[in-house]
C-alpha cells in the first residue's frame, strides 16, 4: 500500500540559536571576581558566626567586610540558612560583581557527581533569573572536596549548568533568551586537567540537549525521514569520524526485515533504518561496542490495549526516546573522538 503524506499542524520548528556557554575553571578570591553573577555555595556550618556576630567562614567574612555587612543582614532578613535548595540573589552597587547569589547545600555538601549536577542546575536558575552574561561559582568552603575530585566537580557542575540553562523554544511563539556566554568557576583547582574535563563535560552536555530537541518533537515533525537526516548530518558534520548507512523501505524489503516493515506499516511515514559507524582517528581498533536505540517516530497509542492511568497514551511519542539518545550520544563521540574504540550505532 503506498504512504501518504501526514501534514498536520506545525511541521516546521522555529530556528533558535544554539546554547553556547564557555567554562573556565580560575584561582582568584571569589571577592576579587568580575562580571554580573557571583554565586557563592555555602552549607549551614559556612553560615556559623563568631561572637561578634562576623562569619567565621573566611569566604563570607571577606564578602561580607566588602560589602559593608549587606550580606550578613540579608541572611539574616531573607532567613537564609544555607539549607538544601535555599537561594538568595542580592542586587550590588559599586562592586566588581553587579549581583551576589547564595545557594544552599545543607548540613554538609557530598560532593557526588548528582550532587554537583545539581548545584550545576541551581546556579544555572540564578544566572537565569538576573540574565546574566557572565557568571561565577565559587564555594565557600573548598577544602571539602578533595583534590583528586575537582576535576569531576567541576565537570559534573559544568553539565548541571547546560542543561539547567536549556528551554525549548522551538515552538513557542514567544521565549525567554538564555544571555549565559561565560561561567568561571573558584575553588576547583584549575589547570589543563580541569579544562579537559569542562571542555568534555560541554561535548556530553551538547549532546544530551541534541538529544532532548529529538525528543521533545512532535511526531507530525519528527518523521523517519527527518531523523535520518539528522543523523546523516552528524556524519557529514564529523566525516573524519563517522560513516553513515540509511536503509530505505525497498531496501529493508530486500534484506526481508519483515517484522520491522510490519510495524512501520502503520504510520503514514516510509521508514528508514540508520546505522552510523564511528571510527577513531587513525583507525587503531582495541575494541567494538554497539549502541542500538529504538526509534518508533510515529504516535504508537493507538496500538494500546491497556485502560486506567497508567496507559501513557499521551507520552507515546518519547517512543523514540532510544534513538534520541543514541544520536546524542554519536554527536558527543564525534566531538570527543575517543581513541581505540569503534561504535556502531543503530536507530530502529
Amino acid at each position: 500500500m503506498a504512504h501518504t503524506a501526514a501534514a498536520l499542524g506545525l511541521t516546521k520548528p522555529n530556528v533558535v540559536e544554539p546554547l553556547q556557554v564557555s567554562f573556565a575553571a580560575i584561582g582568584i578570591e571569589p571577592s576579587d571576581w568580575e562580571g554580573d553573577v557571583l554565586a557563592v555555595a555555602v552549607t549551614e556550618k559556612d553560615l556559623c558566626r563568631s561572637p561578634c556576630s562576623s562569619f567565621e567562614n573566611a569566604v563570607l567574612k571577606r564578602l561580607d567586610s566588602q560589602l559593608g555587612g549587606l550580606l550578613s543582614e540579608a541572611s539574616a532578613e531573607e532567613d537564609f540558612a544555607g539549607k538544601a535548595g535555599q537561594l538568595v540573589v542580592l542586587r550590588l552597587q559599586g562592586q566588581g560583581f553587579k549581583r551576589l547569589g547564595l545557594i544552599g547545600l545543607g548540613r554538609s555538601a557530598p560532593f557526588t557527581a548528582a550532587a554537583c549536577r545539581g548545584l550545576g542546575e541551581s546556579f544555572a536558575s540564578v544566572a537565569k533569573s538576573a540574565r546574566a552574561g557572565s557568571a561565577a561559582l565559587a564555594l565557600a568552603s573548598p577544602g571539602g572536596i578533595h583534590g583528586e575530585f575537582k576535576p569531576n566537580a567541576a565537570a559534573a557542575i559544568a553539565s548541571g549548568t547546560v542543561l539547567g540553562l536549556y528551554e525549548d523554544n522551538r515552538y513557542r511563539s514567544e521565549s525567554n533568551k538564555v544571555h549565559l556566554k561565560h561561567v568561571h568557576l573558584i575553588g576547583f583547582g584549575y589547570g589543563p586537567e580541569v579544562d579537559r574535563r569542562l571542555e568534555l563535560a560541554n561535548y556530553v552536555s551538547s549532546g544530551v540537549i541534541f538529544g532532548k530537541d529529538l525528543v521533545n518533537s512532535p511526531a507530525n515533525v519528527l518523521t523517519p525521514v527527518v531523523l535520518a537526516e539528522e543523523a546523516s548530518k552528524i556524519a557529514s558534520t564529523y566525516s573524519d569520524v563517522f560513516t553513515a548507512t540509511i536503509l530505505d523501505e525497498e531496501r529493508c524489503r530486500e534484506l526481508k526485515m519483515g517484522s520491522y516493515l510490519a510495524v512501520a506499516a502503520a504510520s503514514a511515514n516510509p521508514p528508514r533504518f540508520i546505522h552510523l559507524c564511528y571510527k577513531p582517528p587513525g583507525g587503531n581498533v582495541k575494541r567494538k561496542l554497539a549502541i542500538v536505540g529504538k526509534g518508533l517516530t510515529f504516535d504508537s497509542g493507538g496500538y494500546n490495549i491497556k485502560i486506567g492511568a497508567v496507559c501513557n497514551i499521551e507520552l507515546m511519542k518519547w517512543d523514540m526516546g532510544g534513538s534520541a539518545a543514541v544520536l546524542g550520544a554519536a554527536k558527543a563521540l564525534g566531538e570527543i573522538k575517543p581513541p581505540g574504540v569503534e561504535v556502531l550505532t543503530i536507530y530502529e
